[in-house]
């Protein structure tokens, strides 16, 4: 039984290697970039509208709403990045019901690239939005001391991101080859549903996750108390009644 998709090699030359996470991966991608150029390039604000436009609207809502209410001020800022990384994941899961599709997510290697590019995004937009020195002194929040656990913090998360996708995606197909060796007719279409929504929630998950990180790096400081009397800019001042 194949653990990954990474023992399928398609075309090895010496340390090259072509194996079906690489092929499924650009294939995977290559289908998203074509189908969202066919299916924006006739976009309109009329009644009439394409069925393929309002499944569109539904989905970029969708996203939008959730962005939204992970507490993202301007969701559009960030919907680009965390609408690809849903669809990405989501559509990774959809396609196993095509007979010789082995999903990329299932690979480490996919789930620990789709970390990095949120390791990467989170400090991006921490510094655009509260600009370097404000980004970095959140990791000195409440005390410097705290330093080093948030360094480890950032690094923990982005491996947990990796090992959650790539062991729920993993045992998903793994389970799904053990039930349609013993079982060849009835439990096999079971679990591919069932795989079909686990990798839904997968996706779900994951694009929450990676949202909820950066709306963590881009929350601004919340101003302090007011001060106490006496200890304003007008301190030492006669109070404006005894003038």
């Amino acid at each position: 039984m194949r653990l990954s998709p990474d023992e399928i090699v398609y075309w090895q030359q010496g340390w090259l290697k072509l194996n079906a996470t690489i092929v499924f991966t650009w294939g995977l991608m290559a289908l998203l970039a074509v189908g969202s150029k066919l299916v924006t390039r006739g976009l309109t604000t009329e009644h009439q509208r394409s069925r393929w436009q309002n499944l569109l609207e539904i989905v970029v809502s969708g996203i939008d709403k959730q962005i939204r209410d992970v507490g993202l001020r301007e969701p559009r800022r960030y919907l680009d990045f965390l609408g690809t990384l849903f669809l990405f994941v989501a559509a990774s899961s959809l396609f196993t019901i095509l007979p010789g599709y082995e999903p990329p997510t299932a690979s480490l290697s996919t789930t620990t690239a789709l970390a990095l590019c949120v390791f990467i995004a989170v400090p991006y937009y921490g510094v655009r939005d509260q600009g370097l020195r404000g980004y970095l002194r959140s990791y000195i929040e409440p005390t410097a001391l705290m330093l080093p656990f948030n360094l480890i913090s950032e690094l923990s998360r982005t491996l947990a991101l990796a090992v959650r996708l790539f062991g729920n995606m993993m045992s998903g197909a793994m389970i799904l080859g053990i039930l349609l060796a013993i079982t060849p007719f009835v439990f096999p279409i079971v679990m591919t549903a069932l795989g079909l929504l686990t990798g839904m929630v997968q996706a779900y998950i994951f694009s929450i996750l990676a949202a909820v990180y950066v709306a963590a790096a881009t929350r601004r400081p919340r101003p302090g108390p007011p001060g106490k009397p006496g200890k304003s800019g007008t301190e030492g001042k006669d109070p404006p009644w005894t003038a």
